[in-house]
């Protein structure tokens, strides 16, 4: 799957496949969170496609979950 690349040459969104390892899940879990709402997904030439910003959003609140900073 093609992907989009911004201004910055950073990904705009992710196949789930590549989403999944990123986010160290199995694709059918991400897959089944698409599916229920829990992750924003996109048609893009026919498939599934995760934009950056929902990735980003998973990561800081994972990060955020496991106490994120120094106590």
């Amino acid at each position: 799957m093609g992907t989009s690349t911004s201004k910055n040459g950073r990904r705009d969104f992710y196949s789930v496949r590549r989403a999944a390892w990123i986010l160290n899940l199995h694709p059918s879990s991400l897959s089944r969170a698409i599916r229920v709402g829990e992750l924003r997904a996109e048609r893009r030439s026919g498939r599934l496609a995760i934009p950056a910003s929902e990735l980003t959003r998973l990561l800081a609140g994972a990060a955020a979950s496991q106490g994120g900073g120094r106590k």
